[in-house]
């Protein structure tokens, strides 16, 4: 199992990320909302709605904000009408890509994912085309420096984690999404500093790509991540640092 190419992206574009915090709010919002709805407002017993409360929590979304969706969904009559709709396909040199969406109008969705693709080289699949490639896995990033190697298996492999690996100037500590936040809160309860978190979609193999081939896929990705109503974009494409 790779996670590496993900996290790698994720460092690469954390100031993006702070810039469009807004944007961020809004997804993580909306996604809190869907779990409430689906689930109810009350996080005991609704594992999605906690691992939605707790990505808010790392990004610092405001509490009201986390009040109204949470209410939204409750009250879905409301307006809490959004569709999860999971998009497939192939970018650049046939790097995998899976987008996950929450949308109230698919027709539009559709269009615009077809659009991001086929003017990025790359094609719209069906469902199922690449999903066969990923696993979805819960993830905690630790600084090296900022842990020992040995306390950090120690406490995680005991809490439930799968596996602990030791990537670049990271420790990565996976494991099922069913135990994620046992997990992370046996970490955390030992103080040791959480670099980022979260259940995601990791793929089994990666493709390399260079030049223009990663430009266009860099380019592919950041369109997905900037509509609206996409909430999370995989791949397994690893890009050259620069």
């Amino acid at each position: 199992m790779s996670g590496h190419s993900k996290w790698a992206n994720i460092k690469r574009t954390k100031g993006k990320n702070d810039a469009m915090r807004a944007k961020v709010t809004t997804k993580i919002s909306k996604e809190i909302t869907i779990a409430a709805r689906m689930g109810g407002g009350n996080p005991v017993g609704n594992m999605r709605l906690k691992l939605a409360l707790t990505k808010a929590r790392q990004n610092n979304v405001p509490k009201d904000i986390i009040k109204r969706a949470i209410d939204k969904g409750v009250g879905a009559s409301t307006g809490a009408g959004f569709d999860e709709v999971i998009y497939e396909g192939y970018g650049p040199g046939g790097a995998a890509i899976i987008a996950e969406c929450n949308t109230d109008n698919r027709n539009r969705m559709a269009a615009d994912i077809r659009h991001a693709f086929n003017h990025n080289g790359g094609s719209l699949g069906a469902t199922g085309s690449v999903g066969w490639m990923f696993k979805r896995k819960g993830t905690i990033i630790i600084d090296k420096e900022k842990a020992e190697e040995d306390n950090v298996m120690l406490i995680a492999l005991e809490a439930g984690a799968e596996d602990v690996i030791t990537e670049g100037d990271t420790f990565q500590v996976i494991t099922s999404p069913e135990d994620f936040l046992t997990v992370s809160e046996a970490i955390e309860n030992e103080n040791i500093p959480v670099e980022a978190s979260e259940v995601a979609m990791i793929p089994d193999t990666t493709v390399n790509l260079e030049g223009d081939q990663a430009e266009t896929m860099s380019r592919l990705i950041a369109e997905l991540e900037e509509m609206d109503d996409v909430q999370e974009v995989y791949h397994n494409a690893e890009l050259p640092e620069e």
